[in-house]
């Protein structure tokens, strides 16, 4: 007996042990449908835009606080509308634009080696191909880029480039690797327009920010949920001793690896840490494969320049019980605004970063200069209480931190702090901006 997948509609052949008869077709089948069963209602565009209008229209700038936590507030509401554009675009353009196939796929015969799962999609398939790969891309795409938001864009619209482009992919032999071909492009494309490299940061008049040297400054860097990562690791081709290991999300490497130029960036990225074949990462960026082992060699040299020390002294590990007691006394020291036991946490050369901000420091006596006056309840510049919750971000600790303002009774979204442990202390915090406390499943009040 066969019967069909509640999701894709494809037919599932009845197994025949006891048990109850399959629902999905595919694991990726049925991650969708409990997303589905999940996903709160949605509310229509008109509606949306109404509320959305509403809430503009009370905005009032002062205090700058409340300003601050009601802007914060909307992000989630635009981010629901973004997607609903994008929908009603691929709509449309499914009813407007004939089948073809896409200019920036091309090669769709190109022999690919990777045997790794891969299987076509069967008609009907193209949603099941996109959930099966949609977290992977997102994170291929993040490291290429360094921030959440355009990785998220992009991976969209490389998607709406495929699903263009569907018709082609009965003559491709791994759909996988075509995924990734037209993900890469569209991010090539967009570091095309976007020319943007690290430059170390200013100083700031009249801030004391240490005595090292000053860290690289990368304004669009933003923190990756370790839970959005894949659930399994990519499928690796002879790994190289300068290969970086396939979950390699941590923002020591990303500052490193965002200094090189685009295609070397890509080259490096497909070859070490997606796990492609020096062939495959060679049809991936369309070009020969000298060139590609070219790009290759050179972005791991220019890299190992970047990169501060031996792989063990930055890379990301599991957290073990002592960091995880560290990040515990971290969240109760601030919270008590124990300016002195956070001080012992912390080691006399950390380096603090706040991207889009700024501002950074290079020593500890340097950054606690700044920080105290705002955690004294005694000072004129005293900001608040805190409260923060453990998250995991990029592979490492990190804490989401929520600001009572004097004078309120709510906590609100306020930060996330990315830590960097070394030797039992923090070695490194880089403090972002709360507006993607929803891609993290936190809310934006206590």
């Amino acid at each position: 007996m066969t019967g069909k997948c509640r999701i894709c509609g494809l037919s599932i052949e009845d197994g025949k042990g006891p048990g109850r008869a399959a629902s999905y077709c595919s694991q990726a089948c049925r991650q969708r449908a409990y997303r589905e069963r999940k996903r709160p209602a949605d509310v229509p565009a008109g509606e949306l835009v109404s509320d959305l209008g509403d809430r503009l229209r009370r905005l009032r700038l002062e205090p700058a606080y409340a300003f601050h936590a009601d802007v914060e507030a909307l992000a989630p509401r635009f981010g629901r509308l973004r997607s609903l554009a994008r929908e009603a675009r691929a709509t449309e353009e499914a009813r407007e634009v004939p089948e073809k196939r896409a200019e920036s796929v091309g090669d769709e015969g190109a022999e690919f080696v990777t045997p790794a799962g891969v299987t076509k999609p069967r008609d009907g398939g193209f949603d099941a191909l996109v959930e099966a790969h949609r977290k992977e891309l997102r994170a291929h795409c993040y490291r290429l880029l360094g921030s959440y938001d355009e990785a998220e864009d992009l991976t969209q619209e490389a998607f709406l480039r495929a699903w263009r482009a569907r018709d082609t992919l009965e003559d491709v032999d791994n759909p996988r690797a075509w995924l990734y071909k037209v993900a890469t492009r569209v991010c090539l494309d967009f570091l095309r327009r976007h020319d943007r490299r690290p430059a170390p940061y200013a100083p700031v008049p009249g801030m004391d920010s240490g005595d090292g040297p000053p860290p690289p400054s990368l304004p669009w860097l933003q923190p990756f949920p370790d839970d959005q990562l894949p659930e399994t690791p990519v499928p690796r081709h002879e790994p190289d001793e300068e290969a970086v290991a396939g979950e390699t999300l941590e923002l020591v490497f990303l500052t490193a690896i965002q200094q090189l130029p685009p295609r070397q960036r890509a080259a490096v990225i497909l070859r070490d840490v997606a796990g492609w074949s020096a062939k495959e990462t060679a049809d991936l960026l369309d070009t020969g494969l000298a060139a590609a082992n070219s790009a290759v060699q050179r972005g791991r040299t220019a890299l190992r320049e970047a990169l501060p020390g031996p792989r063990e002294d930055w890379s990301a590990r599991p957290p073990s019980a002592d960091d995880l007691a560290l990040l515990q006394r971290y969240m109760e020291v601030v919270a008590r605004a124990d300016i002195d036991a956070m001080v012992e946490l912390v080691r006399e050369d950390a380096v603090l970063t706040m991207p889009p901000n700024p501002f950074w420091f290079t020593s500890r006596d340097a950054l606690f200069a700044f920080v105290r006056p705002n955690l004294d309840p005694a000072s004129p510049m005293f900001v608040g209480h805190w409260r923060h919750l453990p998250v995991r971000a990029n592979g490492q600790p990190a804490v989401a931190g929520y600001l009572q303002r004097p004078g309120t009774s709510v906590f609100r979204a306020q930060l996330i702090d990315v830590l960097r442990v070394e030797a039992g202390r923090i070695a490194q915090i880089t403090t972002f901006e709360p507006h993607l406390f929803e891609a993290f499943g936190l809310p934006m009040t206590l």
